[in-house]
Protein backbone atom coordinates (compact mmCIF):
# COMPACT_ATOMS: atom_id res chain seq x y z
CA UNK A 1 0.00 0.00 0.00
CA UNK A 2 1.27 3.47 -0.87
CA UNK A 3 0.00 6.36 1.23
CA UNK A 4 0.40 10.06 0.47
CA UNK A 5 0.36 12.16 3.63
CA UNK A 6 -0.60 15.77 2.91
CA UNK A 7 0.30 18.43 5.46
CA UNK A 8 1.28 22.05 5.70
CA UNK A 9 3.75 21.21 8.48
CA UNK A 10 6.58 18.72 8.41
CA UNK A 11 10.01 18.86 10.06
CA UNK A 12 11.85 21.07 10.35
CA UNK A 13 8.92 23.44 9.73
CA UNK A 14 6.69 22.45 12.64
CA UNK A 15 4.93 25.06 14.75
CA UNK A 16 1.88 23.31 16.25
CA UNK A 17 0.36 20.08 17.47
CA UNK A 18 -0.80 18.99 14.01
CA UNK A 19 2.77 19.15 12.76
CA UNK A 20 4.00 17.09 15.71
CA UNK A 21 1.25 14.56 15.00
CA UNK A 22 2.26 14.23 11.34
CA UNK A 23 5.96 13.90 12.20
CA UNK A 24 5.46 10.94 14.51
CA UNK A 25 2.60 9.32 12.62
CA UNK A 26 4.68 9.23 9.44
CA UNK A 27 7.62 7.72 11.32
CA UNK A 28 5.45 4.85 12.57
CA UNK A 29 3.46 4.40 9.34
CA UNK A 30 6.72 3.82 7.48
CA UNK A 31 7.20 0.65 9.50
CA UNK A 32 3.93 -0.66 8.03
CA UNK A 33 3.35 0.84 4.55
CA UNK A 34 5.06 2.95 1.88
CA UNK A 35 4.63 6.64 2.67
CA UNK A 36 5.25 9.81 0.66
CA UNK A 37 4.88 13.17 2.37
CA UNK A 38 3.67 16.25 0.50
CA UNK A 39 4.16 19.37 2.59
CA UNK A 40 4.47 23.13 2.35
CA UNK A 41 7.67 25.17 2.51
CA UNK A 42 11.35 24.79 1.73
CA UNK A 43 12.81 21.65 0.11
CA UNK A 44 13.54 18.76 2.49
CA UNK A 45 16.47 16.37 2.25
CA UNK A 46 14.49 13.40 3.56
CA UNK A 47 13.69 10.69 1.04
CA UNK A 48 10.04 10.48 0.07
CA UNK A 49 9.28 14.04 1.19
CA UNK A 50 8.11 16.56 -1.41
CA UNK A 51 7.83 20.24 -0.48
CA UNK A 52 5.89 22.93 -2.32
CA UNK A 53 6.47 26.67 -2.21
CA UNK A 54 3.75 29.23 -2.84
CA UNK A 55 3.20 29.59 -6.59
CA UNK A 56 5.02 32.78 -7.68
CA UNK A 57 1.86 34.32 -9.12
CA UNK A 58 0.22 34.08 -5.68
CA UNK A 59 3.16 35.41 -3.66
CA UNK A 60 1.29 38.62 -2.80
CA UNK A 61 -2.16 37.07 -2.52
CA UNK A 62 -4.16 36.47 0.64
CA UNK A 63 -2.48 33.59 2.49
CA UNK A 64 -5.60 31.42 2.23
CA UNK A 65 -5.60 31.81 -1.54
CA UNK A 66 -1.90 31.00 -1.64
CA UNK A 67 -2.69 27.84 0.32
CA UNK A 68 -5.23 26.81 -2.32
CA UNK A 69 -2.55 27.30 -4.97
CA UNK A 70 -0.20 24.92 -3.15
CA UNK A 71 -3.04 22.42 -2.74
CA UNK A 72 -3.63 22.38 -6.50
CA UNK A 73 0.04 21.56 -7.10
CA UNK A 74 -0.02 18.77 -4.52
CA UNK A 75 -3.20 17.29 -6.02
CA UNK A 76 -1.47 17.09 -9.40
CA UNK A 77 1.50 15.27 -7.86
CA UNK A 78 -0.10 12.45 -5.84
CA UNK A 79 -0.90 10.09 -8.69
CA UNK A 80 0.20 6.58 -7.83
CA UNK A 81 -0.91 6.73 -4.20
CA UNK A 82 -3.50 4.21 -3.01
CA UNK A 83 -4.75 6.47 -0.18
CA UNK A 84 -4.50 10.20 0.49
CA UNK A 85 -4.40 11.35 4.11
CA UNK A 86 -4.67 15.11 4.69
CA UNK A 87 -4.13 17.08 7.89
CA UNK A 88 -5.81 20.45 8.67
CA UNK A 89 -7.67 22.71 6.26
CA UNK A 90 -4.36 23.80 4.74
CA UNK A 91 -3.98 20.43 3.04
CA UNK A 92 -7.58 19.19 3.00
CA UNK A 93 -8.35 20.67 -0.41
CA UNK A 94 -5.34 18.87 -1.88
CA UNK A 95 -6.96 15.67 -0.60
CA UNK A 96 -10.33 16.57 -2.11
CA UNK A 97 -8.89 17.41 -5.53
CA UNK A 98 -6.38 14.57 -5.54
CA UNK A 99 -9.02 11.98 -4.65
CA UNK A 100 -11.31 13.18 -7.42
CA UNK A 101 -8.51 13.43 -9.96
CA UNK A 102 -6.89 10.07 -9.28
CA UNK A 103 -9.90 8.09 -8.08
CA UNK A 104 -8.47 7.05 -4.70
CA UNK A 105 -9.85 7.28 -1.14
CA UNK A 106 -9.27 10.42 0.92
CA UNK A 107 -8.86 10.25 4.69
CA UNK A 108 -8.67 13.48 6.67
CA UNK A 109 -7.58 13.98 10.25
CA UNK A 110 -9.59 16.54 12.21
CA UNK A 111 -7.12 18.50 14.33
CA UNK A 112 -9.31 21.61 14.54
CA UNK A 113 -12.39 23.05 12.85
CA UNK A 114 -12.70 26.44 11.19
CA UNK A 115 -16.27 27.06 12.50
CA UNK A 116 -14.85 26.68 16.03
CA UNK A 117 -12.14 29.29 15.41
CA UNK A 118 -13.84 32.55 14.40
CA UNK A 119 -10.85 34.53 15.66
CA UNK A 120 -8.95 33.30 12.58
CA UNK A 121 -10.73 36.07 10.69
CA UNK A 122 -8.30 38.45 12.45
CA UNK A 123 -5.41 36.66 10.79
CA UNK A 124 -6.86 35.75 7.40
CA UNK A 125 -9.44 38.48 6.71
CA UNK A 126 -11.60 37.31 3.82
CA UNK A 127 -9.33 34.30 3.61
CA UNK A 128 -11.18 32.88 6.62
CA UNK A 129 -14.21 32.39 4.34
CA UNK A 130 -11.93 30.64 1.87
CA UNK A 131 -10.45 28.34 4.54
CA UNK A 132 -13.94 27.56 5.85
CA UNK A 133 -15.14 26.72 2.34
CA UNK A 134 -12.12 24.48 1.68
CA UNK A 135 -12.61 22.62 4.94
CA UNK A 136 -16.31 22.10 4.27
CA UNK A 137 -15.56 20.54 0.87
CA UNK A 138 -13.29 18.04 2.59
CA UNK A 139 -15.86 17.02 5.20
CA UNK A 140 -18.53 16.65 2.54
CA UNK A 141 -16.45 14.32 0.38
CA UNK A 142 -13.89 12.51 2.57
CA UNK A 143 -14.19 8.74 2.64
CA UNK A 144 -13.18 8.68 6.30
CA UNK A 145 -12.58 11.27 9.00
CA UNK A 146 -10.17 10.69 11.89
CA UNK A 147 -11.09 12.60 15.04
CA UNK A 148 -8.20 12.90 17.48
CA UNK A 149 -10.59 12.62 20.46
CA UNK A 150 -14.21 11.79 21.24
CA UNK A 151 -14.69 15.48 21.99
CA UNK A 152 -13.46 16.26 18.50
CA UNK A 153 -15.81 13.67 17.01
CA UNK A 154 -18.72 15.41 18.71
CA UNK A 155 -17.50 18.78 17.40
CA UNK A 156 -17.27 17.41 13.84
CA UNK A 157 -20.84 16.11 13.91
CA UNK A 158 -22.10 19.39 15.41
CA UNK A 159 -20.24 21.67 13.00
CA UNK A 160 -21.02 19.50 9.95
CA UNK A 161 -24.34 17.72 10.62
CA UNK A 162 -24.39 16.32 7.08
CA UNK A 163 -21.47 14.00 7.95
CA UNK A 164 -22.47 10.36 8.39
CA UNK A 165 -21.33 9.42 11.93
CA UNK A 166 -20.12 6.07 10.58
CA UNK A 167 -17.42 7.95 8.64
CA UNK A 168 -15.91 9.51 11.80
CA UNK A 169 -13.36 7.32 13.60
CA UNK A 170 -11.63 8.24 16.87
CA UNK A 171 -7.88 7.64 16.87
CA UNK A 172 -6.17 9.66 19.57
CA UNK A 173 -2.99 11.66 19.18
CA UNK A 174 0.09 10.02 20.63
CA UNK A 175 3.37 10.73 22.37
CA UNK A 176 6.87 9.31 22.02
CA UNK A 177 7.80 8.59 25.62
CA UNK A 178 11.41 7.92 24.65
CA UNK A 179 11.94 11.37 23.18
CA UNK A 180 9.71 13.02 25.79
CA UNK A 181 10.94 11.80 29.15
CA UNK A 182 12.17 13.39 32.38
CA UNK A 183 15.41 15.36 31.97
CA UNK A 184 17.02 16.50 35.20
CA UNK A 185 19.70 18.67 33.62
CA UNK A 186 19.04 22.30 34.58
CA UNK A 187 21.29 24.05 32.04
CA UNK A 188 18.29 25.31 30.03
CA UNK A 189 16.71 26.78 33.18
CA UNK A 190 19.85 28.72 34.06
CA UNK A 191 20.30 29.89 30.48
CA UNK A 192 16.80 31.40 30.45
CA UNK A 193 16.93 32.92 33.92
CA UNK A 194 14.63 30.45 35.69
CA UNK A 195 15.37 29.79 39.36
CA UNK A 196 15.51 25.97 39.75
CA UNK A 197 15.00 26.29 43.50
CA UNK A 198 11.60 27.98 43.21
CA UNK A 199 8.35 26.42 41.97
CA UNK A 200 7.19 27.45 38.55
CA UNK A 201 4.27 27.03 36.19
CA UNK A 202 4.99 26.70 32.48
CA UNK A 203 2.95 27.42 29.34
CA UNK A 204 3.97 26.14 25.89
CA UNK A 205 2.06 27.21 22.81
CA UNK A 206 1.48 29.62 19.98
CA UNK A 207 0.18 33.12 20.62
CA UNK A 208 -3.35 32.69 19.34
CA UNK A 209 -6.81 33.22 20.83
CA UNK A 210 -7.32 29.46 20.90
CA UNK A 211 -4.58 28.85 23.47
CA UNK A 212 -6.08 31.14 26.12
CA UNK A 213 -2.81 32.88 26.97
CA UNK A 214 -4.60 36.10 27.89
CA UNK A 215 -6.58 34.20 30.54
CA UNK A 216 -3.38 32.72 31.96
CA UNK A 217 -1.69 36.12 32.18
CA UNK A 218 -4.63 37.50 34.16
CA UNK A 219 -4.71 34.37 36.33
CA UNK A 220 -1.00 34.78 37.06
CA UNK A 221 -1.75 38.06 38.84
CA UNK A 222 -3.21 35.82 41.57
CA UNK A 223 -0.35 33.30 41.73
CA UNK A 224 1.41 33.07 45.07
CA UNK A 225 4.39 35.49 45.10
CA UNK A 226 6.92 32.66 45.23
CA UNK A 227 5.62 30.98 42.03
CA UNK A 228 7.44 31.75 38.79
CA UNK A 229 5.68 31.79 35.41
CA UNK A 230 7.57 30.58 32.33
CA UNK A 231 6.01 31.34 28.95
CA UNK A 232 7.30 29.43 25.93
CA UNK A 233 5.12 31.41 23.56
CA UNK A 234 5.78 32.61 20.04
CA UNK A 235 4.46 32.67 16.46
CA UNK A 236 1.66 35.21 17.04
CA UNK A 237 -1.25 34.99 14.63
CA UNK A 238 -1.37 38.74 14.06
CA UNK A 239 0.53 41.92 14.93
CA UNK A 240 -2.43 42.94 17.08
CA UNK A 241 -2.37 39.84 19.29
CA UNK A 242 1.43 40.12 19.49
CA UNK A 243 1.09 43.68 20.81
CA UNK A 244 -1.67 42.68 23.25
CA UNK A 245 0.44 39.86 24.62
CA UNK A 246 3.54 42.03 24.98
CA UNK A 247 1.55 44.64 26.88
CA UNK A 248 -0.01 42.01 29.17
CA UNK A 249 3.38 40.44 29.95
CA UNK A 250 4.83 43.87 30.70
CA UNK A 251 1.99 44.64 33.11
CA UNK A 252 2.42 41.30 34.85
CA UNK A 253 6.20 41.72 35.08
CA UNK A 254 5.76 45.16 36.61
CA UNK A 255 3.41 43.74 39.26
CA UNK A 256 5.43 40.66 40.24
CA UNK A 257 8.84 39.05 39.75
CA UNK A 258 9.62 35.68 38.25
CA UNK A 259 8.02 36.12 34.82
CA UNK A 260 10.15 34.58 32.06
CA UNK A 261 9.10 34.86 28.41
CA UNK A 262 10.89 32.63 25.89
CA UNK A 263 9.78 33.64 22.41
CA UNK A 264 11.78 31.26 20.22
CA UNK A 265 10.90 27.62 19.59
CA UNK A 266 13.13 25.56 21.85
CA UNK A 267 14.95 22.37 20.86
CA UNK A 268 13.18 19.27 22.17
CA UNK A 269 15.87 18.52 24.77
CA UNK A 270 15.64 22.02 26.25
CA UNK A 271 11.87 21.90 26.34
CA UNK A 272 12.01 18.54 28.14
CA UNK A 273 14.26 20.11 30.77
CA UNK A 274 11.83 22.95 31.38
CA UNK A 275 8.81 20.64 31.50
CA UNK A 276 10.55 18.25 33.88
CA UNK A 277 11.56 20.96 36.36
CA UNK A 278 8.21 22.75 36.24
CA UNK A 279 5.94 22.14 39.20
CA UNK A 280 2.93 22.37 36.92
CA UNK A 281 2.19 22.70 33.22
CA UNK A 282 -0.74 25.01 32.41
CA UNK A 283 -2.97 24.60 29.35
CA UNK A 284 -5.61 27.38 29.42
CA UNK A 285 -6.98 26.69 25.92
CA UNK A 286 -10.49 27.86 25.09
CA UNK A 287 -10.66 25.28 22.26
CA UNK A 288 -8.53 22.15 22.02
CA UNK A 289 -9.35 19.00 20.05
CA UNK A 290 -6.85 17.03 22.14
CA UNK A 291 -3.87 19.10 23.28
CA UNK A 292 -0.79 17.05 22.44
CA UNK A 293 1.33 19.40 24.54
CA UNK A 294 -0.42 18.03 27.62
CA UNK A 295 0.91 14.59 26.69
CA UNK A 296 4.40 16.04 26.31
CA UNK A 297 4.22 17.46 29.83
CA UNK A 298 2.81 14.22 31.26
CA UNK A 299 5.58 12.21 29.60
CA UNK A 300 8.08 14.46 31.42
CA UNK A 301 6.37 13.60 34.75
CA UNK A 302 4.77 17.02 35.19
CA UNK A 303 1.36 17.64 36.73
CA UNK A 304 -1.10 19.45 34.44
CA UNK A 305 -3.62 22.21 35.09
CA UNK A 306 -5.88 22.53 32.06
CA UNK A 307 -9.20 23.88 30.91
CA UNK A 308 -11.91 21.24 30.66
CA UNK A 309 -12.56 21.74 26.93
CA UNK A 310 -12.60 19.52 23.85
CA UNK A 311 -10.48 16.39 24.12
CA UNK A 312 -8.40 17.53 27.11
CA UNK A 313 -10.45 15.50 29.65
CA UNK A 314 -9.59 12.38 27.61
CA UNK A 315 -5.90 13.05 28.24
CA UNK A 316 -5.73 14.69 31.67
CA UNK A 317 -7.35 12.53 34.35
CA UNK A 318 -8.83 15.05 36.78
CA UNK A 319 -7.45 14.51 40.27
CA UNK A 320 -5.02 11.82 39.10
CA UNK A 321 -2.66 13.38 36.53
CA UNK A 322 -3.73 16.97 37.02
CA UNK A 323 -6.57 19.37 37.70
CA UNK A 324 -9.23 20.32 35.15
CA UNK A 325 -10.73 23.80 35.41
CA UNK A 326 -14.26 24.47 34.08
CA UNK A 327 -14.34 26.92 31.19
CA UNK A 328 -17.75 26.64 29.56
CA UNK A 329 -20.73 28.26 31.29
CA UNK A 330 -18.55 30.23 33.72
CA UNK A 331 -17.50 33.90 33.52
CA UNK A 332 -13.90 34.52 32.38
CA UNK A 333 -12.99 35.82 35.84
CA UNK A 334 -14.13 32.55 37.42
CA UNK A 335 -12.10 30.52 34.92
CA UNK A 336 -9.02 32.61 35.62
CA UNK A 337 -9.49 32.28 39.37
CA UNK A 338 -9.82 28.52 38.90
CA UNK A 339 -6.51 28.40 37.04
CA UNK A 340 -4.81 30.42 39.77
CA UNK A 341 -6.27 28.30 42.56
CA UNK A 342 -5.16 25.05 40.90
CA UNK A 343 -1.62 26.29 40.23
CA UNK A 344 -1.29 27.63 43.77
CA UNK A 345 -2.59 24.38 45.27
CA UNK A 346 -0.07 22.21 43.42
CA UNK A 347 2.85 24.56 43.98
CA UNK A 348 2.05 24.54 47.69
CA UNK A 349 1.89 20.72 47.74
CA UNK A 350 4.89 19.40 45.79
CA UNK A 351 4.28 15.84 47.00
CA UNK A 352 0.85 15.85 45.34
CA UNK A 353 2.25 17.49 42.21
CA UNK A 354 4.98 14.85 41.97
CA UNK A 355 2.47 12.03 42.37
CA UNK A 356 0.35 13.50 39.56
CA UNK A 357 3.41 13.77 37.36
CA UNK A 358 4.32 10.12 37.89
CA UNK A 359 0.74 9.06 37.16
CA UNK A 360 0.78 11.19 34.00
CA UNK A 361 3.90 9.48 32.71
CA UNK A 362 2.38 6.06 33.33
CA UNK A 363 -0.84 7.06 31.55
CA UNK A 364 1.08 8.43 28.55
CA UNK A 365 3.06 5.20 28.21
CA UNK A 366 0.03 2.95 28.61
CA UNK A 367 -2.58 4.66 26.45
CA UNK A 368 -0.95 6.94 23.87
CA UNK A 369 1.79 5.00 22.08
CA UNK A 370 2.36 5.94 18.42
CA UNK A 371 2.78 2.32 17.36
CA UNK A 372 -0.79 1.52 18.37
CA UNK A 373 -2.08 4.64 16.65
CA UNK A 374 -0.28 3.80 13.40
CA UNK A 375 -1.68 0.25 13.34
CA UNK A 376 -5.22 1.56 13.83
CA UNK A 377 -4.67 4.12 11.05
CA UNK A 378 -3.50 1.46 8.61
CA UNK A 379 -6.52 -0.69 9.48
CA UNK A 380 -8.69 2.29 8.52
CA UNK A 381 -6.84 2.67 5.18
CA UNK A 382 -7.33 -1.01 4.42
CA UNK A 383 -11.07 -0.80 5.09
CA UNK A 384 -11.40 1.74 2.27
CA UNK A 385 -9.61 -0.26 -0.44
Amino acid sequence: MRVAVLSREYPPEVYGGAGVHVEFLVRELRRLVDVDVHCFGAPRDEAGVHAYATPPALAQANSALATVGVDVEIAAAVGGADVLHSHTWYANLAGVLGAQLHGVPHVLSAHSLEPQRPWKAEQLGGGYRVSSWAERQAYETADAIVAVSYGMRSDVLTAYPFVDPARVHVIHNGIDTVLYRPSHDDAALLRHGIDPDRPFAIFVGRITRQKGLAHLLRAAERFDPGVQLVLCAGAPDTAEIAAETSAAVERLSAAREGVVWIREMLPRDELAQLLTHATVFVCPSVYEPLGIVNLEAMACETAVVASAVGGIPEVVADGLTGILVPFHAVPPEEFEQGLADAVNALCADPVRATAMGLAGRERAEREFGWDTIAHRTVELYESLL
